[in-house]
């Protein structure tokens, strides 16, 4: 892999004029790529859009994608036709249960929403094509040559983004490696609360992160310290032992349910992985600009990655809108977002390194195991919200918790849904330029 740019890539724009007809090429059709197109599009339908996805159309490795009001919020201040799409596909799942081992389960208050990815995918492709965007499936960049006639390449190929890969000297990336291990499955189980489960193994514990996917399926989140995936022999079960063997540790929970691996390998064995938590000393050069996890990761305990790509693609076709140069608009674009994203990766690398060390708290109860993991990442709180948390044990007060939180949910959507204006930011017109 080249560690530069090559030699004979001349961009059409090195930071210069950002033109009324902007010719600009996504490189990864996942959400971060295909909303930037949608935002940008809406902010000026003179903008050349292609986004260009190497995986065939329907085609994802991802499960769900979670999310929480806020980012519904940015989605329908933004664009509501989409938004209103993205929600009615959502499932809201209400609380948090977490079961220890033979523990009594205990519960936490809250809720969020939830959607298949490629669901997610679908909807910002078909919103991005009738705005006009070209979305080209099963093309793969491998030469950044190919896209000279660019004014603007957005780097929107996810974690392992071969875009950023060809300049890596020019980002000065860094790559921290999580120590456990984890693997992501689907069941045939719904689970209405999201839903952690804690199970003692003779190789040590193991456990899953659970939500719903669909009306049928839920995701699930395996995760596990290295020791443990070796001492339960993953390292040497094909994928269907692997799978029965999850099964069996988990079926309490799972109801007797199968989980469902996509992904087949020509070695059987199950995508197991290790976390990389990415981060960029910068996020643009010459005409290149990252966006979504090839700028940026945050580990999937905290559920922040569909936030950060959204705020990502926003941000970076409003200052594109608000600026004439593309340099300062790059610019922008990258002080405007790094202090977020900057926070929210200190509280994943808090979240990670917690459950690295998950051992260390599971010998409290099963309540007192749960608060500490509502706060693995959190400054300490004040002594009301334990007790709140003590009283949401009691299956009256957790219902009538439930119900207070349903109602203002409730309250806040519709607001939100007044505050819509469809006409207008569906046919946005573009700023005139001085």
């Amino acid at each position: 892999m080249s560690s530069g740019l090559p030699l004979d890539f001349q961009p059409r724009s090195k930071g210069g004029q950002v033109a009324r007809n902007m010719r600009i090429v996504c490189v990864g059709g996942g959400p971060a790529g295909l909303y930037f197109a949608v935002s940008a599009k809406l902010r000026d339908k003179n903008y050349d859009i292609t986004v260009i996805e190497r995986n065939p159309d329907g085609f994802t490795h991802g499960w769900g994608v979670g999310y929480w009001d806020d980012v519904l919020d940015s989605l329908y201040r933004n664009d509501p036709v989409s938004a209103r799409e993205i929600q009615r596909s959502s499932g809201v799942w209400s609380g948090v249960e977490v079961h220890v081992g033979n523990k009594k389960e205990a519960y936490l208050g809250g809720y969020g929403l939830s959607m298949g990815r490629q669901r997610l995918l679908d909807i910002l492709a078909e919103r991005a094509t009738d705005l006009g965007v070209d979305v080209q499936f099963h093309r793969e960049v491998k030469d950044l040559s190919e896209l000279a006639d660019a004014d603007l390449i957005v780097a929107s190929d996810g974690v392992g983004s071969r875009t950023r890969q060809l300049a890596t000297n020019h980002w000065q990336t860094n790559v921290e490696v999580g120590r456990n291990k984890y693997l992501w499955l689907g069941t045939y189980w719904v689970f209405d609360a999201f839903t952690y489960v804690f199970e003692q193994t003779p190789a040590g514990w193991i456990w899953l992160h659970a939500y719903y996917l669909d009306a049928e399926r839920s995701t699930c989140i395996v995760e596990c310290s290295p020791e443990t995936w070796e001492g339960l022999g993953f390292h040497e079960l094909g994928a269907d032992q692997s799978i029965r063997l999850l099964e069996q540790i988990f079926e309490r929970q799972l109801r007797g349910r199968a989980l469902i691996n996509q992904i087949r390998s020509s070695a059987d064995k199950l995508p197991w992985l290790n976390f990389r938590m990415i981060s960029n000393t910068n996020w643009y050069h010459d005409n290149v600009v990252l966006v979504g996890d090839s700028a940026h990761t945050t580990h999937f305990s905290i559920g922040s990655g569909t936030k950060l790509a959204i705020g990502d693609a926003i941000a970076l076709a409003t200052n594109l809108a608000q600026h004439d140069d593309l340099r300062c608009a790059l610019k922008s674009y990258e002080e405007q977002r790094r202090p977020e994203v900057t926070a929210i990766q200190r509280n994943a690398a808090k979240s990670m390194q917690w459950l690295q060390n998950v051992a260390d708290y599971t010998d409290q109860d099963g309540v007192q195991f749960a608060y500490a993991l509502s706060q693995r990442f959190r400054v300490r709180q004040p002594l009301w919200r334990y007790h709140l948390h003590l009283a949401t044990q009691i299956p009256a007060l957790r219902s009538l918790r439930r119900t207070l939180t349903s109602a203002r949910r409730s309250r806040h959507a519709r607001l939100r849904e007044r505050s819509a204006d469809p006409p207008a930011a569906a046919s946005r017109q573009p700023t005139p330029r001085p």
